[in-house]
């Protein structure tokens, strides 16, 4: 049985964490095998948009695979591995096309680390956030302990952290952790719809746009818009004026259908 499944329709490629009975934990073997997927769906022109999810409804991923763990302690290494091969947020950060994070269930650990390694996150009302790293006494490597503060801010980081306690949808919603909860039989759909309406856009435009906002993110705000002026002055003198008035009339006509 495979370890990470890729199916692609229109564009969209949903990639599935595929251990339900181990709830999806990050083995040596799959974390493997989600680096290969993302590289492929990464090489594939056809696919503008991925939606990355686990199979069932108990767990996105539990995280590292602590059996694996307890038999043999050498595998702690993978906390801090450099290898998108042992690192399953490398896996995704190699990805240049919008990943968005359908959290189906318990996202755990690292598990909660490669939640938001995602660009975009959807959650089911099953889905559960917690950060066990000091109560299993291992340090996160995979970014959790500056990438969490940055995203609810700093006390709110450290109640999660220092507590192990987990995380409500709603309440990570509220947080602005998650962009949305759905209904755990509807998580899919809301996927994809957004997918869809991602795909819809010029995909060179839509990988410009998300390397401009992760470089930025990485530097010191004056930095960083330093560095939007210097992408923007040089991509904006390739588009014509012809271009961007037809784009313009697009945005205008799909205003109105939506509407």
């Amino acid at each position: 049985m495979a370890l990470v499944t890729t199916e692609i329709e229109d564009g969209i490629a949903i990639v599935t964490l595929n251990r339900p009975e181990a709830m999806n934990a990050l083995s040596r073997a799959l974390r493997s095998e989600l680096a290969k997927a993302m590289r492929a769906v990464d090489a594939d022109d056809s696919v503008r948009c991925v939606i990355l999810t686990g199979a069932g409804e108990r767990a996105f991923t539990a995280g590292l695979d602590l059996k694996e763990l307890g038999s043999d302690t050498s595998n702690l290494g993978a906390a801090n591995a450099e290898s998108a091969d042992e690192n399953p947020v490398k896996a995704i950060e190699i990805c240049r096309k919008p990943v968005i994070g359908a959290i189906n269930g318990v996202a755990i650990t690292g598990g909660f680390e490669v939640a938001i390694a995602c660009d975009i996150l959807i959650a089911s009302t099953n889905a559960r956030f917690a950060d066990t790293h000091a109560r299993v006494g291992i340090m996160p490597g995979w970014g959790l302990s500056q990438k969490l503060s940055r995203t609810i801010g700093i006390s709110r980081a450290k109640q999660l952290s220092f507590s192990g306690n987990f995380l409500d949808a709603e309440t990570a919603c509220a947080w602005g952790l998650v962009n949305s909860v759905v209904p755990a039989n509807e998580l899919m759909t809301h996927a994809k719809a957004l997918a869809r309406d991602i795909a819809s856009v010029d995909p060179a435009m839509v990988q410009t746009y998300k390397r401009i906002i992760d470089d930025g993110y990485a530097l010191p705000f004056g930095e960083a818009m330093a560095h939007e002026a210097r992408v923007s002055t040089a991509a904006n003198r390739r588009v014509s004026a012809d271009e961007v008035e037809a784009r313009r009339m697009a945005v205008i006509e799909r205003g109105r259908t939506q509407g």
